[in-house]
Protein backbone atom coordinates (compact mmCIF):
# COMPACT_ATOMS: atom_id res chain seq x y z
CA UNK A 1 0.00 0.00 0.00
CA UNK A 2 1.53 3.57 -0.87
CA UNK A 3 0.74 6.18 1.02
CA UNK A 4 0.23 9.71 -1.72
CA UNK A 5 -0.31 13.18 -0.76
CA UNK A 6 -2.42 15.16 -2.62
CA UNK A 7 -2.39 18.48 -3.06
CA UNK A 8 -5.96 19.47 -4.19
CA UNK A 9 -4.82 23.25 -5.28
CA UNK A 10 -7.23 26.20 -6.53
CA UNK A 11 -9.32 26.76 -9.15
CA UNK A 12 -9.34 23.76 -11.40
CA UNK A 13 -7.01 22.05 -9.03
CA UNK A 14 -9.49 20.04 -7.01
CA UNK A 15 -11.43 18.85 -10.77
CA UNK A 16 -8.17 17.93 -11.71
CA UNK A 17 -7.48 16.00 -8.01
CA UNK A 18 -11.01 13.92 -7.89
CA UNK A 19 -10.22 12.69 -11.97
CA UNK A 20 -6.60 11.62 -10.82
CA UNK A 21 -7.92 9.66 -7.64
CA UNK A 22 -10.67 8.44 -10.42
CA UNK A 23 -7.85 6.86 -12.75
CA UNK A 24 -5.77 5.99 -9.55
CA UNK A 25 -8.80 4.10 -8.29
CA UNK A 26 -9.17 2.06 -11.63
CA UNK A 27 -5.60 1.49 -12.26
CA UNK A 28 -5.28 -0.05 -8.50
CA UNK A 29 -8.37 -2.57 -9.25
CA UNK A 30 -7.19 -3.63 -12.90
CA UNK A 31 -3.15 -3.99 -11.56
CA UNK A 32 -3.78 -5.28 -7.88
CA UNK A 33 -1.83 -2.77 -6.29
CA UNK A 34 -2.65 -0.13 -3.27
CA UNK A 35 -3.09 3.02 -2.98
CA UNK A 36 -3.61 5.31 0.29
CA UNK A 37 -4.82 8.90 -0.86
CA UNK A 38 -4.36 12.03 1.42
CA UNK A 39 -6.21 14.97 0.55
CA UNK A 40 -4.41 18.04 1.48
CA UNK A 41 -4.43 21.94 1.50
CA UNK A 42 -2.25 24.36 -0.13
CA UNK A 43 -2.50 27.52 -2.36
CA UNK A 44 -4.10 30.53 -2.00
CA UNK A 45 -7.47 28.92 -0.09
CA UNK A 46 -4.65 27.62 2.64
CA UNK A 47 -3.67 30.63 2.56
CA UNK A 48 -6.95 32.54 3.41
CA UNK A 49 -8.25 29.67 6.27
CA UNK A 50 -4.45 29.44 7.66
CA UNK A 51 -2.14 31.89 6.81
CA UNK A 52 0.32 29.93 5.59
CA UNK A 53 -0.07 28.97 1.39
CA UNK A 54 1.23 25.70 2.56
CA UNK A 55 0.67 24.96 5.89
CA UNK A 56 3.49 22.76 8.11
CA UNK A 57 0.60 20.09 8.78
CA UNK A 58 0.36 19.58 5.21
CA UNK A 59 4.79 19.60 4.51
CA UNK A 60 4.56 16.98 7.38
CA UNK A 61 2.18 14.42 5.82
CA UNK A 62 3.68 15.17 2.29
CA UNK A 63 7.18 13.91 3.98
CA UNK A 64 5.58 11.17 5.35
CA UNK A 65 4.11 9.70 2.03
CA UNK A 66 5.56 7.45 -0.53
CA UNK A 67 5.01 10.17 -3.46
CA UNK A 68 3.07 13.52 -3.78
CA UNK A 69 0.81 14.74 -6.30
CA UNK A 70 0.37 18.58 -6.80
CA UNK A 71 -2.52 19.82 -8.64
CA UNK A 72 -2.32 23.57 -9.50
CA UNK A 73 -2.62 26.75 -6.87
CA UNK A 74 -3.21 30.11 -7.71
CA UNK A 75 -0.83 33.39 -6.96
CA UNK A 76 0.72 31.71 -4.12
CA UNK A 77 2.27 28.98 -6.70
CA UNK A 78 5.80 30.04 -5.49
CA UNK A 79 5.25 30.07 -2.07
CA UNK A 80 4.02 25.96 -2.66
CA UNK A 81 6.24 24.35 -5.27
CA UNK A 82 9.31 26.27 -4.76
CA UNK A 83 9.28 26.00 -1.21
CA UNK A 84 8.58 22.02 -1.63
CA UNK A 85 11.53 21.61 -4.13
CA UNK A 86 14.17 23.51 -1.93
CA UNK A 87 12.65 21.62 1.35
CA UNK A 88 12.77 18.06 -0.85
CA UNK A 89 15.97 18.97 -2.51
CA UNK A 90 13.72 17.87 -5.87
CA UNK A 91 16.81 19.00 -8.18
CA UNK A 92 15.18 17.40 -11.29
CA UNK A 93 12.52 19.26 -13.04
CA UNK A 94 11.36 16.43 -15.86
CA UNK A 95 8.56 17.90 -18.29
CA UNK A 96 8.10 15.19 -21.09
CA UNK A 97 6.14 16.18 -24.23
CA UNK A 98 4.58 13.65 -26.34
CA UNK A 99 2.11 13.86 -29.36
CA UNK A 100 -0.69 11.61 -28.91
CA UNK A 101 -2.97 11.11 -32.00
CA UNK A 102 -6.25 13.36 -31.82
CA UNK A 103 -4.56 16.22 -29.65
CA UNK A 104 -3.52 18.70 -32.48
CA UNK A 105 0.24 18.30 -32.00
CA UNK A 106 2.39 19.44 -34.59
CA UNK A 107 3.55 16.25 -35.50
CA UNK A 108 2.33 12.84 -34.59
CA UNK A 109 6.34 11.76 -33.76
CA UNK A 110 6.93 14.37 -31.27
CA UNK A 111 8.29 12.69 -28.30
CA UNK A 112 10.62 13.95 -26.01
CA UNK A 113 11.65 15.34 -22.63
CA UNK A 114 13.02 18.27 -20.95
CA UNK A 115 15.08 17.92 -18.15
CA UNK A 116 15.38 21.00 -15.94
CA UNK A 117 17.64 22.03 -13.32
CA UNK A 118 15.07 22.92 -10.41
CA UNK A 119 16.61 24.57 -7.47
CA UNK A 120 19.26 27.97 -8.57
CA UNK A 121 19.47 30.09 -11.61
CA UNK A 122 17.60 33.20 -11.57
CA UNK A 123 14.41 31.18 -9.61
CA UNK A 124 16.14 31.80 -6.21
CA UNK A 125 14.88 35.13 -5.95
CA UNK A 126 18.17 37.30 -4.93
CA UNK A 127 16.91 40.04 -5.96
CA UNK A 128 17.45 43.65 -4.58
CA UNK A 129 17.46 47.13 -6.21
CA UNK A 130 19.93 49.78 -6.14
CA UNK A 131 20.82 53.51 -7.55
CA UNK A 132 17.83 53.71 -9.33
CA UNK A 133 18.05 49.82 -10.78
CA UNK A 134 17.26 46.00 -10.26
CA UNK A 135 19.58 43.48 -10.15
CA UNK A 136 18.82 39.59 -9.96
CA UNK A 137 21.75 37.26 -8.82
CA UNK A 138 21.78 34.11 -11.31
CA UNK A 139 23.16 31.63 -9.37
CA UNK A 140 24.83 28.40 -11.29
CA UNK A 141 27.14 25.77 -9.01
CA UNK A 142 29.24 22.68 -10.47
CA UNK A 143 27.45 20.78 -7.97
CA UNK A 144 23.79 21.78 -9.32
CA UNK A 145 24.54 21.46 -12.93
CA UNK A 146 26.36 18.25 -12.67
CA UNK A 147 23.48 16.20 -10.76
CA UNK A 148 20.71 17.38 -13.70
CA UNK A 149 23.04 15.86 -16.29
CA UNK A 150 23.29 12.56 -14.75
CA UNK A 151 19.95 12.72 -14.22
CA UNK A 152 19.39 13.65 -18.10
CA UNK A 153 22.00 10.99 -19.40
CA UNK A 154 20.47 8.14 -17.37
CA UNK A 155 17.67 8.99 -18.81
CA UNK A 156 18.47 9.33 -22.48
CA UNK A 157 20.26 5.92 -21.52
CA UNK A 158 16.51 4.56 -21.02
CA UNK A 159 15.02 6.21 -24.07
CA UNK A 160 15.29 4.58 -27.47
CA UNK A 161 17.28 8.00 -29.33
CA UNK A 162 19.87 8.23 -26.49
CA UNK A 163 20.87 11.27 -27.40
CA UNK A 164 21.06 14.56 -25.16
CA UNK A 165 20.79 18.28 -26.15
CA UNK A 166 22.39 20.92 -23.83
CA UNK A 167 20.84 23.95 -24.08
CA UNK A 168 22.10 27.31 -22.72
CA UNK A 169 23.59 30.92 -24.09
CA UNK A 170 27.47 30.11 -23.05
CA UNK A 171 28.25 32.55 -25.94
CA UNK A 172 26.78 35.64 -23.78
CA UNK A 173 26.49 34.18 -20.02
CA UNK A 174 30.04 33.32 -20.67
CA UNK A 175 30.64 32.57 -16.80
CA UNK A 176 27.56 31.44 -15.85
CA UNK A 177 26.53 29.21 -18.57
CA UNK A 178 30.13 28.48 -19.90
CA UNK A 179 30.13 27.05 -16.03
CA UNK A 180 27.11 25.14 -17.01
CA UNK A 181 27.64 23.21 -20.34
CA UNK A 182 31.74 22.94 -19.31
CA UNK A 183 30.20 20.46 -17.09
CA UNK A 184 27.40 18.72 -19.02
CA UNK A 185 30.38 18.23 -21.38
CA UNK A 186 32.51 16.42 -18.76
CA UNK A 187 29.38 14.50 -17.44
CA UNK A 188 28.72 13.43 -21.19
CA UNK A 189 32.57 12.13 -21.66
CA UNK A 190 31.21 9.35 -19.18
CA UNK A 191 28.67 7.99 -21.21
CA UNK A 192 29.88 7.33 -24.62
CA UNK A 193 27.00 5.60 -25.75
CA UNK A 194 24.92 8.61 -25.91
CA UNK A 195 24.44 11.57 -28.49
CA UNK A 196 25.87 14.37 -27.07
CA UNK A 197 25.35 18.08 -28.87
CA UNK A 198 24.89 21.57 -27.48
CA UNK A 199 22.27 24.03 -28.63
CA UNK A 200 21.77 27.36 -27.79
CA UNK A 201 18.12 29.04 -26.40
CA UNK A 202 17.33 30.65 -29.22
CA UNK A 203 18.22 28.11 -31.74
CA UNK A 204 16.04 25.70 -29.68
CA UNK A 205 12.79 27.40 -29.52
CA UNK A 206 13.47 27.88 -33.10
CA UNK A 207 14.15 24.08 -33.41
CA UNK A 208 11.36 22.97 -31.36
CA UNK A 209 9.03 24.79 -33.65
CA UNK A 210 10.71 23.67 -37.08
CA UNK A 211 12.32 19.80 -36.25
CA UNK A 212 10.34 18.62 -33.00
CA UNK A 213 10.88 15.12 -33.58
CA UNK A 214 14.32 15.56 -33.98
CA UNK A 215 15.01 15.97 -29.75
CA UNK A 216 15.03 13.50 -27.29
CA UNK A 217 16.80 14.46 -23.65
CA UNK A 218 16.87 18.32 -23.47
CA UNK A 219 18.97 19.16 -20.30
CA UNK A 220 19.32 23.09 -19.57
CA UNK A 221 18.89 25.47 -16.87
CA UNK A 222 16.09 26.54 -14.48
CA UNK A 223 14.67 29.59 -16.30
CA UNK A 224 15.46 28.20 -19.84
CA UNK A 225 13.96 24.80 -19.05
CA UNK A 226 10.77 26.40 -17.77
CA UNK A 227 10.30 28.62 -21.06
CA UNK A 228 11.43 25.60 -23.32
CA UNK A 229 8.70 23.39 -21.38
CA UNK A 230 5.55 25.27 -22.22
CA UNK A 231 6.39 25.52 -25.88
CA UNK A 232 7.28 22.15 -26.47
CA UNK A 233 4.26 21.11 -24.75
CA UNK A 234 1.99 23.02 -26.77
CA UNK A 235 4.04 22.14 -29.92
CA UNK A 236 2.79 18.18 -28.89
CA UNK A 237 -0.56 18.90 -28.24
CA UNK A 238 -1.21 22.06 -25.61
CA UNK A 239 -0.81 22.58 -21.88
CA UNK A 240 -3.98 20.36 -21.05
CA UNK A 241 -1.55 17.00 -22.09
CA UNK A 242 1.13 18.36 -19.93
CA UNK A 243 3.04 16.64 -17.06
CA UNK A 244 5.93 16.94 -15.00
CA UNK A 245 7.42 15.53 -12.16
CA UNK A 246 10.04 16.68 -9.44
CA UNK A 247 12.40 14.61 -8.59
CA UNK A 248 15.30 14.38 -6.29
CA UNK A 249 17.28 11.26 -4.58
CA UNK A 250 14.96 9.72 -2.08
CA UNK A 251 11.30 11.87 -2.78
CA UNK A 252 9.28 13.13 -6.26
CA UNK A 253 6.27 15.16 -6.55
CA UNK A 254 3.62 15.00 -9.57
CA UNK A 255 1.95 18.06 -11.08
CA UNK A 256 0.27 19.40 -14.22
CA UNK A 257 2.63 21.82 -16.37
CA UNK A 258 -0.20 24.48 -16.12
CA UNK A 259 -1.85 26.75 -13.90
CA UNK A 260 -4.80 26.90 -11.88
CA UNK A 261 -7.18 28.57 -15.02
CA UNK A 262 -9.54 30.30 -13.04
CA UNK A 263 -11.76 31.47 -15.44
CA UNK A 264 -12.76 28.36 -16.90
CA UNK A 265 -12.59 26.78 -13.22
CA UNK A 266 -16.51 27.15 -12.62
CA UNK A 267 -17.27 25.55 -15.94
CA UNK A 268 -15.61 22.20 -15.10
CA UNK A 269 -14.14 21.69 -18.07
CA UNK A 270 -10.40 21.78 -17.84
CA UNK A 271 -9.05 18.72 -19.81
CA UNK A 272 -7.45 16.27 -16.81
CA UNK A 273 -5.04 14.24 -19.12
CA UNK A 274 -2.02 16.87 -17.36
CA UNK A 275 -2.57 15.17 -14.22
CA UNK A 276 -3.71 11.88 -15.67
CA UNK A 277 -0.50 11.41 -17.02
CA UNK A 278 1.51 12.87 -14.09
CA UNK A 279 -0.55 10.06 -12.23
CA UNK A 280 1.53 8.03 -14.92
CA UNK A 281 4.88 10.00 -14.42
CA UNK A 282 4.39 8.49 -10.48
CA UNK A 283 3.78 4.84 -11.27
CA UNK A 284 6.71 4.47 -13.56
CA UNK A 285 8.65 6.41 -10.75
CA UNK A 286 7.33 3.86 -7.72
CA UNK A 287 8.10 1.07 -10.43
CA UNK A 288 11.68 2.11 -11.10
CA UNK A 289 12.30 3.27 -6.99
CA UNK A 290 10.64 0.26 -5.56
CA UNK A 291 11.05 -2.22 -8.01
CA UNK A 292 7.17 -2.36 -8.36
CA UNK A 293 6.41 -4.46 -11.72
CA UNK A 294 2.83 -3.70 -10.60
CA UNK A 295 2.83 -0.24 -10.83
CA UNK A 296 4.69 -0.47 -14.08
CA UNK A 297 2.13 -2.24 -15.42
CA UNK A 298 -0.47 0.21 -14.50
CA UNK A 299 1.66 2.91 -15.80
CA UNK A 300 1.03 1.16 -19.34
CA UNK A 301 -2.43 0.37 -18.82
CA UNK A 302 -3.36 4.00 -17.88
CA UNK A 303 -1.22 5.74 -20.82
CA UNK A 304 -2.79 3.03 -23.25
CA UNK A 305 -6.10 3.70 -22.00
CA UNK A 306 -5.81 7.59 -22.27
CA UNK A 307 -4.17 7.70 -25.78
CA UNK A 308 -6.77 5.07 -27.59
CA UNK A 309 -9.81 7.21 -26.32
CA UNK A 310 -8.11 10.90 -27.45
CA UNK A 311 -7.37 9.01 -30.73
CA UNK A 312 -10.79 8.02 -31.02
CA UNK A 313 -12.51 11.42 -30.48
CA UNK A 314 -12.94 10.81 -26.93
CA UNK A 315 -11.98 14.24 -24.81
CA UNK A 316 -12.29 17.98 -23.57
CA UNK A 317 -13.32 20.51 -25.66
CA UNK A 318 -9.25 22.02 -25.81
CA UNK A 319 -8.29 18.89 -27.93
CA UNK A 320 -11.83 18.57 -29.78
CA UNK A 321 -14.27 16.58 -27.59
CA UNK A 322 -17.51 17.11 -25.63
CA UNK A 323 -16.67 15.84 -22.32
CA UNK A 324 -16.43 17.35 -19.36
CA UNK A 325 -13.47 16.88 -16.61
CA UNK A 326 -15.18 14.52 -14.51
CA UNK A 327 -16.55 13.03 -17.91
CA UNK A 328 -13.14 12.34 -19.42
CA UNK A 329 -11.59 10.61 -16.08
CA UNK A 330 -14.70 8.61 -16.12
CA UNK A 331 -14.11 7.01 -19.76
CA UNK A 332 -10.28 6.86 -18.59
CA UNK A 333 -11.37 4.66 -15.75
CA UNK A 334 -14.01 2.54 -17.60
CA UNK A 335 -11.07 1.84 -20.19
CA UNK A 336 -8.44 1.30 -17.90
CA UNK A 337 -11.10 -1.30 -15.84
CA UNK A 338 -12.62 -3.05 -19.19
CA UNK A 339 -9.13 -3.93 -20.68
CA UNK A 340 -8.13 -3.54 -24.34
Amino acid sequence: MYRISLVTGDGIGPDLSEAAVAVLEAVADRCGVGFDVRRLPAGDAALRETGAALPEETLRQIRDSDACLKAPVGESAADVIVRLRRTLDLYANVRPAKSYPGTGALREDIDMVIVRENTEDLYTGEEFEVGGGAVALRIITERASRRIAVRAFEMARRRNMMKVTCVHKSNVMRVTDGLFSRVCGQVASEYPDIIYENMYVDACAMNLIRQPEQFDVILTTNLFGDILSDESSQVAGGLGMAPAANIGDDFALFEPVHGAAFDIAPRHIANPSSFILSVRMMLEWLASTRGDSSCAEAAVVLESALAGLVASGVGTRDIGGDLDTAGFAGAVSSKIRSGP
